[in-house]
């Protein structure tokens, strides 16, 4: 395992993260959950990602079961509030009411005294933005947590919390962001934004929910067990990357993985990790062997010719557009 400082703060993190949405409680078993996060441990992860709403507050709990006996120190938890966790008006947002109720909620179900970094899951457009980074600055100044972050954040959205954040002298540190050779909307404005600032990116899909593996074939059923006929949420999102003209050119994309020495997952992985402004890339598994797989692109240097083959062969079916960062806010809970 590789190991990188989180933008520009002194949190050091595995290159490699690994998070459970839309896995644990819900796709996959406990004792399931707990072998990939073993996995996970086995293979040098240090850094695990996840949130309150994730199988409506569930995950977080087989998170903390599976890292209890863990030594606290040797680990970053992250996780997030946003989004509804429970039938009440304030119930979800970030309000103080729901900031301050959150954070011990995921603090005693991840059976923890504090998180690492703490995140916005979304941009609250209805809430007063001081009032949510005082509320943060309290989390912060309680010990509740060490850093805060936020998830899915415009460029300007940033810029201001950040501005807020250094007038209450808290660490903003990190934007989480979907980010793979597909789906590549933060480049234009995000990065540029968070490398003036100082702030790094962990980055969720970074193989595209699976298209990125070539599992799914042009003109071929997907396969039985795979994302795309999960009917618990997955199969939504990695509906837009099962166009023909996007599962052909993936498959373009098997020299190029073999030249490097990689399966197509692993490439997938250390192409974001070709991008100096992102910490961490998190992977999500079902098998504990996938776990084994992924964490393989940690470290991986792919050579700028092969790079630029990826960009000649992804280019015309990527999205690059900014103005589609949150664009599925609504709907997208990683």
């Amino acid at each position: 395992m590789e190991f990188r400082h989180l933008g520009r703060s002194g949190l050091i993190v595995s290159e490699i993260a690994y998070g459970n949405w839309l896995t644990h409680g819900s796709q996959v078993e406990e004792d399931t959950a707990a072998a990939c996060i073993r996995a996970a441990l086995d293979a040098g992860i240090t850094t695990f990602d996840t949130a309150d709403v994730y199988a409506e507050t569930r995950a977080e709990s087989v998170l903390g079961r599976a890292l209890k006996g863990e030594r606290r120190e040797g680990l970053e938890v992250l996780t997030k509030v946003f989004w509804p966790t429970g039938p009440g008006r304030n119930d979800r947002g970030l309000g103080r009411k729901h900031i301050m109720e959150s954070i011990d909620g995921s603090l005693r179900r991840l059976q923890t005294d504090y998180v690492d970094v703490y995140q916005a899951h979304r941009f609250d457009p209805s809430t007063p933005l001081e009032e949510t980074m005082e509320a943060f600055a309290d989390v912060v100044r309680s010990g509740k947590a060490l850093y805060i972050g936020v998830s899915e954040w415009t460029a300007d959205q940033i810029r201001a919390g950040h501005a807020l954040a250094r007038e209450l002298r808290i660490p903003f540190v990190s934007n989480q962001p979907q980010y793979s050779a597909l789906w590549r909307v933060i480049e234009g404005e995000v990065v540029p934004t968070s490398e003036e600032l100082g702030l790094g990116q962990v980055v969720w899909s970074p193989i595209a929910q699976g298209v990125l593996t070539g599992k799914y074939l042009p003109g071929a059923e997907p396969p039985a067990g795979s994302r795309a006929t999960d009917d618990k949420g997955g199969a939504n999102f990695v509906a837009r990357w099962l166009r023909p003209e996007v599962l052909e050119r993936v498959q373009l994309l098997r020299p190029l993985a073999e030249e490097a020495g990689l399966s197509l997952a692993q490439l997938a992985v250390a192409w974001v990790l070709q991008n100096p402004n992102v910490s961490a890339a998190i992977i999500g598994a079902s098998r504990p062997e996938q776990v084994t797989e992924n964490v393989k692109a940690a470290g991986v240097k792919l050579e700028p010719a092969l790079l630029a083959r990826m960009d000649e062969i992804l280019a015309p079916v990527a999205e690059f557009d900014a103005g589609k960062t949150a664009e599925n806010s609504p709907k997208s809970r990683p």
